[in-house]
Formats: C-alpha cells, structure tokens, sequence
C-alpha cells in the first residue's frame, strides 16, 4: 500500500495519515532509533578488528569502519547501498555457511549437536519456551518478569523492525510491485534458513569452550579457533560485509528522514541539488553520532535492543492502527508515542530497582548483594540492560491501550483523517483488497515504459 501511494519514507506515511505533529514524533523516532543502530554496528566492526590486530583496540577499529562505511554512503547514496548490498549478501550467506560447517564438524557433527543438553542460560537449548518450572526461568528471571523479559524479546525485533526506514527504503527502490512483494518473501526465507545458524554456531561454541569470555565475539572466536587460516579470512570479509550492509543502510535512512520530512515541515522545500547536498550532510552527522555512542557503550546486543525497543513502544502502534483502524486520531498517535517512551523510561526504573512481577533485575544481577550496583559498574548494566528489556513489554500494551482510549475520546475534536497517497488521493486500506500473492512473472519482466523513473 504505501509503494502505491509513492511515499519516499515511512514518516510520510505518518504524516499523511495523522498530522505535523506525528511527523515530529515520528521522525524523531526513526532519527534516533538509527543514531543507535548505527552504533551496535560500529562496535560489532570494531569488535571484527580487535580480533584480528589485537593491538588495535575497540575503539580505534570503530573509527577505522565509520570512516570507511560513511564515506562510500556520502559518494553513493541509495546505489552504492543497494548495489553493495547486493554483492555483500553473498559474502554473508557463504561465510556463515563456511562457520557452521567447521564448527559442526567440530563439535561432531548432528550427533554432536543433539547431544547438547544445556548453554549458558537455558537446560534445553531446543526450545523456545523458556524454563520457567526448572532452575533456569529465562536469563535468570522467573514468574512474570521472566515471561514478559521472554516476550520482550520475540517483541523488539518482531515487532520494533516493522515501522522502519531501511526496510521500507528497499521495498521502494524496487524494479516494479512484484519484485519487492517477491523480494520480501525471497529474503524471509533466506533470513530463516541462515538465521538458524548463527544461533546453532552459539550453542555448539558453548559445547566446544564453555568459559568464553566475550559472547559478543562468539563467531569471531569460532572462526579463529576452527576454520583454516584462509578460509578464516573469508569469513571475517563475509562478516564485516554484512555488518557494512547494515550500517549503510541505517545512516541513509536517518538521512533521508531529515531531508523528506524535517527540512519541508519547518519550510524549508529544498530543489534536487541541495537534496543530495542536505542527504550527504546528514549522513556525515549520523555517522559522527554513532562513533560518539559506540564508543561510550561498546556493546553490540543491547544497543540493538534498545534501537528497535524505540520503535516497539513508540511507532508501531501508531503505524499498525494507522493502516487498519479507521478511528486512528492525530491525537491518539501522540499519546500512544508519548505514553510508551514515557512508561517504558519509568518502568524501567521500577523494574530495576523494585522488580516487575518478580526479583528487581539489580538484585539479579548482583547476586542479592546490592552493594555491587555501584554506577556504571558490571552488575549495574547488567541490570540497567534487563531492566530496559523487560519494562518494554508492559509499555507496548500502555500505548496501544493510549491510541484506541485517546482516539475514542477526540474523535469530534480531532476527525481521524484518511491515508492518501502523494496526491492526496485517498487509498483504499481495506488489506482484502490488497493483500495477496502477486504473479511472479511481474517480478522477472522487462519494464514498460510507464514504470521507468522520470
């Protein structure tokens, strides 16, 4: 639907469906989820050369990747991103391919995979429901923190990556309708296939060397440990690939939010050429606000957690009942923003240092020993990380309760306005007469001329 309407970003949407004010919200949203995003990939890069010169810390193998990643993303633009990432999922696929035959073989083979009985956190590593009747509960948690820690993450990403810039991006970029619907299915079930691995390559390292000290550098260590010299190589190549597919991709879409909705809602129409001046320029901008959080965080799974908790709690709401309920308001969409950042920040207050429906994620991670939860300590973001994960949960439910409650309540003040196209012509959102497969055939004929790019 919104291909049809020929939005350039996913705030259009937003700001067509709902007003001004939610293109604020919105662009804000994406602005910062982006800044965050662009940074656990900067430390996993960085992480990537730490490993292979020991002598170059962290830090300076995170400026090495920003300069590099930022500097074809200025030259490039959307091409440079696409085309890359072409060639570079190649890369990605192969290497993990090449990991997960090594270490599998390791490990001793699917016999040796069954026969893995518990990892870290989990008896069962098989499973995906956590363990909540045993010792183990999930990561530690039990009762309904414990479920709610669980169902934050299937959440995050499940359901925090819908509303986004860089997937939306690809979906217009595409040839005609049909590739990007076929696309889209193509590239979920690779996702699935490859996906699994990286996981199992986790768990069989647990079998393999159980006190590894950096988990966050798990494939990384498999690799050295288990694959060839020059097939290692590959594999570190494959991987900084993929890691560069990504921090493309999310410095233009931070970039592109400014340019197409901030610049034109304070007045400021910008002609072609100062477009891509502007787009460049804020590319150089996210690029430096990335390096600056990766080096104060140099964590890579949490700051992911927090880049897409952003827009679970925040947009995606506001996005989902945007395109189905019709009775969505300007004024539901700001109070179910508003409200699920500002119950998230308190919840995790609470939750880290009272607990939410169990033991408080500071006396988790302290071992009881509160002592320990000194500021910025281990066991203080330990418990800060948790606490941001788990308070998520509750805090989607409070802004969806907030869009239908506050929608309901203004809808004579503030009359829900139709989603329209870049026109202004108003779409139909019935999905029964949209949804569907389309012909595959569409996605492999040539163009006609109608459907070329002025």
């Amino acid at each position: 639907m919104m291909r049809r309407a020929r939005y350039l970003t996913v705030v259009d949407f937003f700001e067509r469906r709902y007003g001004d004010k939610m293109t604020v919200f919105a662009s804000i949203a994406q602005l910062m989820t982006y800044f965050v995003w662009t940074a656990a990939q900067f430390v996993a890069a960085g992480t990537i050369v730490n490993a292979l010169f020991p002598d170059v810390p962290v830090g300076i193998g995170v400026i090495m990747v920003a300069i590099w990643v930022t500097g074809y993303t200025m030259l490039g633009g959307m091409l440079a991103d696409t085309l890359l990432d072409f060639i570079q999922m190649f890369f990605t696929a192969g290497g993990m391919a090449l990991i997960f035959f090594f270490v599998q073989g390791a490990v001793g083979g699917w016999e040796g995979i069954t026969s893995i009985t518990s990892t870290l956190y989990n008896p069962n590593p098989f499973t995906l429901l956590p363990d909540m009747a045993g010792d183990a509960g999930y990561l530690g948690y039990f009762g309904a923190s414990g479920w709610m820690y669980w169902g934050a993450a299937w959440m995050a990403i499940g359901l925090g990556s819908v509303p986004t810039q860089d997937l939306f991006q690809r979906s217009m970029s595409a040839r005609n309708e049909s590739t990007a619907v076929w696309g889209t299915y193509m590239a979920g079930a690779l996702y699935l296939f490859f996906g699994i691995m990286s996981p199992l390559v986790g768990i069989m390292m647990f079998k393999l060397d159980p006190n590894l000290v950096n988990p966050d550098g798990v494939l990384v260590h498999a690799a050295i440990m288990y694959v060839p010299p020059i097939l290692t190589a590959l594999f570190m190549a494959a991987l900084a690939s993929a890691l560069m597919s990504t921090s493309d991709s999310s410095l233009l879409a931070g970039a592109s939010v400014v340019t197409q909705n901030l610049f034109p809602l304070f007045g400021q129409k910008l002609n072609p050429t100062n477009e891509v001046k502007w787009t460049r320029i804020m590319v150089l901008v996210n690029g430096i606000i990335g390096v600056m959080i990766a080096l104060g965080a140099e964590v890579i799974y949490e700051l992911g957690v927090v880049a897409w908790t952003l827009l679970l709690v925040g947009l995606f709401v506001p996005f989902a009942f945007g395109m189905y309920w019709k009775k969505a308001n300007q004024w539901g969409g700001v109070a179910s923003v508003v409200g699920g950042w500002g119950s998230w920040a308190l919840l995790t207050w609470v939750t880290f240092r009272f607990g939410l429906g169990g033991d408080s994620t500071g006396s988790v991670c302290s071992g009881g020993d509160l002592s320990l939860l000194a500021a910025f300590s281990d066991e203080w973001w330990c418990g800060f990380w948790d606490a941001v994960y788990i308070a998520s949960f509750p805090a989607f439910f409070i802004s969806l309760l907030l869009m239908v409650v506050v929608s309901l309540a203004t809808q004579k003040n503030d009359a829900p306005k139709p989603t329209t196209d870049v026109d202004g012509n108003v779409m139909d959102t019935n999905p029964f007469h949209y949804l569907g497969i389309i012909n595959i055939k569409d996605a492999l004929r040539k163009l006609r001329p109608e459907e070329y790019d002025d």
